[in-house]
């Protein structure tokens, strides 16, 4: 069994110091602020070993209750953190408490400032064209002395196996120790699970569109939108053509799945 497969989220957040989880619609979320979500991932890249964590959202558990190979990244992952309102809301209808929504989309900073203030090198990842570019040269102009690269992927929902050598052996070469991965669900989270080891980073992130908003290519909301958890409607105004179907997807699954 390899080291990834061997080490459950309970474990890990044990060992950490911190042993609380809340299970919701089958997801074991870390119950962590920012803060201690960075202090996890600070730790990772100390010790070397390659891990990845997931920031999840409503869509990523209902695709996870009907993908076996995501549900496999779920249990690989060191841990998960709750990016959505819902699932905070869904935890507070168990009785229980998410000490803190952590995004994607604050995250991203958050974490290129923690590793501008220790050294770390970082790699972003995917992305559409030039995002991943763009987003490298604001955040380098946001945090002094960050060592940050970029790199564009195929895409990796037609990712072929000659492609996937290829990229593994172009990220081993550059050797980050924190790579934030620019890729839609559930494609980044199956293919940080499959590939980690191999990668050798001791901490990859999958962010998703946060590295557009990274990128200054997509607007989020207001704080106090976001305050009251209704970026998600912000957003669906500003895309309806692409998150209208995702929605109501998301909102079936809500109706019809027990907590």
């Amino acid at each position: 069994m390899s080291s990834l497969a061997s080490v459950s989220h309970t474990e890990f957040v044990t060992r950490s110091g911190h042993n609380l989880t809340v299970e919701v619609w089958g997801l074991p979320i870390a119950a962590l602020t920012m803060s201690e979500t960075l202090v996890r991932i600070d730790k990772m890249i100390r010790r070397g070993r390659p891990r990845f964590v997931i920031t999840a959202n409503l869509n990523y558990a209902m695709l996870a209750a009907s993908n076996k190979r995501l549900r496999v990244a779920t249990r690989k992952a060191a841990f998960i953190v709750a990016d959505g309102m819902p699932l905070v809301w869904a935890a507070l209808l168990k009785g229980q408490r998410l000490l803190q929504r952590v995004t994607g989309a604050d995250l991203v900073p958050a974490l290129c400032r923690m590793a501008a203030e220790k050294g770390y090198s970082v790699l972003i990842v995917g992305g559409a064209t030039g995002v991943a570019a763009a987003a490298a040269e604001k955040l380098r102009e946001s945090h002094e002395g960050l060592q940050l690269t970029a790199m564009e992927a195929p895409l990796f929902k037609t990712l072929s196996v000659q492609e996937n050598s290829t990229l593994i052996e172009k990220i081993k070469k550059v050797q980050p120790q924190l790579m934030l991965l620019a890729c839609s669900q559930p494609e980044g989270e199956i293919w940080l699970s499959e590939n980690c080891e191999q990668l050798g980073v001791p901490a990859c992130v999958q962010i998703g569109a946060a590295v557009d908003f990274a990128a200054g290519r997509a607007k989020r909301a207001p704080r106090w939108i976001q305050r009251f958890g209704m970026e998600w409607l912000y957003r669906l105004t500003r895309e309806p053509r692409r998150l209208a179907p995702r929605y109501l997807r998301n909102a079936i699954f809500l109706s019809t799945t027990r907590i």
